[in-house]
């Protein structure tokens, strides 16, 4: 984890010293008399209930507040590293966590028939399951412009980087990373510039963008916190349950699923983003069946090092998250929403998680 020592945020900034004041004080001349003292400010009572700070528990630096993990800023963010990281708005990691972490966002675009928004600034997460719902055709997705991740570069560089580490959607998927080599390109020498494919989706890859913003958090060089990314692509798994494979076929991102096609009705499928791509891991029968066996694959991969769990607004997602309730992780478990880029494809009701074995 990152070095302590940092300012706290809320703190007051340092009094500015008198240089005529300081020069009296210092260097007083016999019999003048000296400068009255100001009144000692008088500190507020604490309201009734309060803890003092010796009362108060140790922050810990990840900490899950109901549905959401929480990162002490005051050890991720009190320095700025010299290494930034930079990913796209598929990751799914909550905007409050990227801001704690430092971690730089590259909106896709999404389009519902002629009209285009921008992932997260013009459409959030409720919205567009809102539209999906009420709209008479799939939407569809398009990668970011090339521009878009050079102006997130140079923002990185403005701010101190020197150095950036990009991790994308797949490269099987979509074509966000290639957008994102033409913009290393266009900004190197001056701004060296890793990208890495994390051959995943959704929290998978929002599971890379933590590891590397960790590494790098942690003084990391630009070599090793490309490293600790690759490092967890490979050792990355992502599962999930679909309701439906018709957004998947409509999409062209089916993979081997497409073996699950024309028995839908009798079955819940259960995928497997492998390689990059979307898999068939098995067949079950029911809902309800195929999310215990969900949760009894995690809990059969022994310790994790990190856990995500996420859903596409499905109703059964605080029941799925039941499930997985004594599943062991060196990390807290992060829990979060499928937004609109994978939500297209995954469809309303899937349900995902991701790990990182310890």
């Amino acid at each position: 984890m990152p070095a302590t020592g940092a300012v706290r945020s809320g703190s007051s900034p340092a009094r500015r010293r008198d240089p005529t004041t300081a020069a009296v004080r210092e260097n007083p001349v016999r019999g003048a008399p000296r400068p009255a003292r100001p009144a000692p400010r008088r500190r507020r009572s604490p309201a009734p209930g309060t803890p003092r700070s010796a009362d108060r528990p140790p922050r810990r630096c990840h900490q899950q507040v109901g549905a959401e993990v929480r990162y002490d800023t005051a050890r991720t963010r009190g320095t700025m590293t010299a290494i930034r990281v930079v990913t796209d708005s598929a990751c799914d990691l909550p905007d409050t966590l990227l801001t704690e972490l430092g971690v730089g966002l590259v909106p896709l675009h999404i389009r519902f028939g002629a009209e285009e928004l921008v992932d997260r600034t013009e459409l959030s997460t409720k919205e567009f399951w809102a539209r999906t719902a009420a709209a008479a055709a799939l939407p569809e997705t398009s990668a970011p412009s090339p521009g878009a991740f050079h102006q997130a570069f140079e923002r990185m560089a403005a701010e101190g980087a020197t150095g950036v580490v990009c991790v994308n959607l797949s490269s099987r998927l979509s074509a966000t990373i290639e957008a994102a080599r033409q913009a290393a390109n266009e900004v190197a020498p001056g701004l060296p510039v890793r990208v890495v494919d994390s051959r995943s989706v959704t929290m998978g890859e929002g599971l890379v963008v933590v590891e590397a913003a960790e590494r790098a958090a942690s003084g990391g060089s630009l070599d090793e916190v490309a490293a600790a990314a690759e490092a967890s692509v490979s050792h990355l798994k992502v599962y999930g349950v679909i309701d439906t494979l018709d957004n998947l076929r409509r999409g062209g991102r089916i993979g081997g699923a497409a073996a699950l096609l024309g028995s839908m009705l009798a079955i819940k499928p259960v995928i497997e983003v492998r390689d990059g791509v979307v898999e068939q891991e098995s067949k079950q029968r029911t809902r309800a069946r195929s999310l215990r066996y969900l949760a009894d694959k995690v809990r059969a991969a022994g310790p994790l090092r990190r856990f995500a769990v996420f859903g596409a607004d499905a109703a059964d997602f605080d029941a799925f998250l039941g499930l997985l309730a004594d599943v062991p992780s060196a990390s807290a478990r992060l829990v979060g929403d499928i937004g609109p880029v994978i939500g297209t494809h995954a469809g309303p009701g899937a349900v995902g998680v991701a790990w990182l074995p310890a």
